[in-house]
């Protein structure tokens, strides 16, 4: 059960990341270790369901749960652009420093432009996670 306080905390978390009511979302990386906190406060925010690798839609936001040993954040970045909106927005969640599968924002930083994308912002997600936000160059430019 989750304490009001803690409620009021995470559905927050839906805003932090961007997310609107009718926002398609598809979340990558899924694994047991994600925190379902933040899963539910997107469902909700957006109305629907997050989709998942399968899925052939246009993807508003993507969640990318990324850890230490995945394989090359390149790839999965370059992978996640392709049915990406033209202001979509993909949000690489890793676990904070300290913990399992801890991924250094240098390597995020690294690659990202490798990939096409721009770092625009970091925040903390939830206890045991924190979130950096990718945009292409060009919805960077159209959103100042």
């Amino acid at each position: 059960m989750v304490a009001a306080d803690d409620a009021g905390r995470t559905s927050d978390i839906a805003g932090k990341l961007g997310v609107e009511p009718g926002m398609v979302v598809q979340e990558l990386g899924w694994d047991s270790d994600v925190d379902e906190a933040v899963r539910d406060a997107v469902e909700e925010r957006a109305g629907d369901d997050l989709l998942d690798e399968e899925a052939d839609d246009v993807i508003d936001l993507v969640l990318l749960w990324w850890r230490d040993g995945d394989g090359d954040l390149v790839d999965a970045l370059i992978n996640a652009i392709g049915p990406l909106a033209e202001n979509g927005v993909i949000w690489v969640l890793t676990p904070k420093t300290g913990r399992p599968g801890h991924v250094e924002p240098s390597d995020i930083a690294e690659a990202a432009p490798t990939a096409g994308l721009s770092q625009t912002s970091n925040i903390t997600v939830s206890e045991g996670w924190v979130g950096s936000r990718l945009v292409s160059p060009k919805a960077a430019k159209s959103r100042r």
